[in-house]
């Protein structure tokens, strides 16, 4: 909440600018959609794994994932704010570009490059909001980045599945 006058405003009412609390609330705010979805992407594939070296990756991702988000929250919880859910047409999309996917081909390939693509989208929207937020607060940026090195170790890791 933002308190202009006697005025009180939830963040997202505030028009984007360079104030650092509200590049706070805005990064930490995309940062918990990116977490959602990709505790939710590991979830709809895990149950399609086959070899245990990659169930082990994405059982381990997630829980860093987990780990991050319960910190964020803490963050979060200080602003008075509740966080964001993904955006519901990219999380139908992914469902569904997974089950097809999945249904046509049920493999660890199929899974790896599902989850590739996935990390790589996720990677490229958080740079994109570390330069749009660049007022935001070190902690967030902190979120932000451990969130990016999450992503990158996981495309690394899976890399010999694809």
């Amino acid at each position: 909440m933002w308190q202009v006058g006697e005025r009180i405003f939830p963040v997202r009412f505030i028009k984007e600018g360079t104030d650092g609390r509200t590049d706070t609330i805005r990064l930490l705010r995309e940062c918990d959609a990116g977490i959602k979805m990709g505790i939710a992407s590991i979830d709809d594939v895990i149950d399609y794994v086959s070899h245990e070296k990659l169930r082990k990756c994405l059982e381990d991702c997630k829980a860093e994932h987990v780990k991050l988000q319960h910190e964020m929250e803490g963050i979060l919880a200080e602003y008075h704010d509740d966080g964001k859910e993904p955006n519901i047409m990219a999380k139908s999309m992914s469902w569904m570009k997974t089950n097809v996917k999945l249904v046509m081909n049920e493999s660890d390939h199929t899974i790896a490059d599902l989850m590739t693509d996935g990390c790589n989208m996720g990677i490229k929207s958080l740079h994109k909001y570390l330069n749009q937020y660049k007022a935001a607060e070190e902690k967030a940026k902190d979120i932000a980045k451990r969130l990016i090195n999450i992503e990158e170790k996981l495309t690394l890791e899976i890399r010999e599945f694809l």
